[in-house]
């Protein structure tokens, strides 16, 4: 990929996600990789093609996302780079880079 792309849109995992079932009874919290595959969606769905990951680099979620909860999620797609943030409120709650396969269909 040559051009640089951003895209923004936002994140809310519903109350009834299986992935919350025992994650953690009494206080429910979306788990990180809940929270990674929906970035990988939302870039994919803006890309209009699958993304073939080859690995995190780097995530860090400085606080919890809740079911129900809206959240902003800034995506850069660049070379084989694919950055996000997730923020709630304006407040920063998760930040990370996944590396991509170099050859991929555009």
């Amino acid at each position: 990929m040559e051009e640089a792309i951003h895209h923004e849109a936002s994140l809310a995992i519903g109350s009834d996600h299986p992935a919350l079932a025992g994650h953690f009874p009494g206080m429910p919290v979306v788990p990180g990789v809940l929270v990674l595959d929906r970035v990988v969606a939302m870039a994919e769905a803006r890309l209009g093609a699958p993304l073939e990951i080859a690995g995190l680099l780097h995530a860090k979620f400085l606080a919890p996302l809740h079911p129900g909860e809206q959240a902003h999620c800034s995506l850069d797609i660049e070379r084989a780079r694919l950055r996000f943030r997730v923020e709630r409120g304006g407040r920063l709650i998760a930040q990370g880079a996944f590396t991509l396969a170099a050859e991929r269909s555009s």
